[in-house]
């Protein structure tokens, strides 16, 4: 005999699904408009499967902002892996600040969702603050604290200023500010 109903789910991957589609919401409508029954609807799921997996909207939220963080953290770590060398690495650093997988204009609109979200959430915060430390621990990969320190707050920056003003980034002074930063700041090379 297998375990109770609530020890075996009829639906796997349904709380993935209701959270990426909280995402989703939330890119499209910001957390303002953001409701149960909208995610319900755009996860397929019923209504009341929200309240089996989470606490209320402000604990699917967190969460979902928790799963945002840990996904962008994954492909940031990925693209600093693959460096063998220095100027790979920095090469690396351009294409998180510049290049079309990291930052997208979705994750961007999520971006500035949960920063405003935690700036009067402290578990969204607590988030937030954890993925600046998983990126700088990344970096460190290649680069000593205080650079990492300098690169994360570009990487984090640039994005911002391309979304805001609509353009795209110059790649070329991108490359040149990192390898400024990264030779300034430790001259070992």
């Amino acid at each position: 005999m297998g375990g109770t109903r609530r020890e075996v789910p009829n639906d796997p991957g349904r709380k993935e699904r209701i959270l990426d589609a909280a995402l989703d919401i939330v890119a499209e409508s910001g957390i303002h408009k953001t409701t149960h029954r909208r995610i319900a609807a755009r996860a397929g799921v019923p209504l009341g499967s929200l309240t089996y997996y989470f606490e209320g909207l402000d604990d699917l939220l967190v969460q979902a902002f928790a799963r945002l963080a840990d996904t962008m953290s994954v492909h940031y770590r990925h693209t600093l892996e693959r460096a063998a060398t220095r100027a790979e690495a920095e090469a690396a650093v351009v294409e998180l600040v510049c290049g079309p997988e990291y930052g997208t204009s979705r994750e961007m609109t999520l971006i500035f969702e949960l920063y405003g979200y935690a700036n009067h959430h402290p578990a969204v915060m607590a988030i937030a603050r954890a993925w600046l430390h998983r990126s700088r621990e990344s970096l460190k990969l290649h680069f000593p604290a205080h650079v990492c320190l300098a690169l994360d707050v570009l990487i984090e920056g640039w994005p911002i200023h391309r979304v805001i003003e609509g353009a795209p980034l110059d790649r070329a002074l991108v490359a040149e500010t990192v390898h400024a930063i990264v030779t300034g700041l430790d001259p070992r090379d």
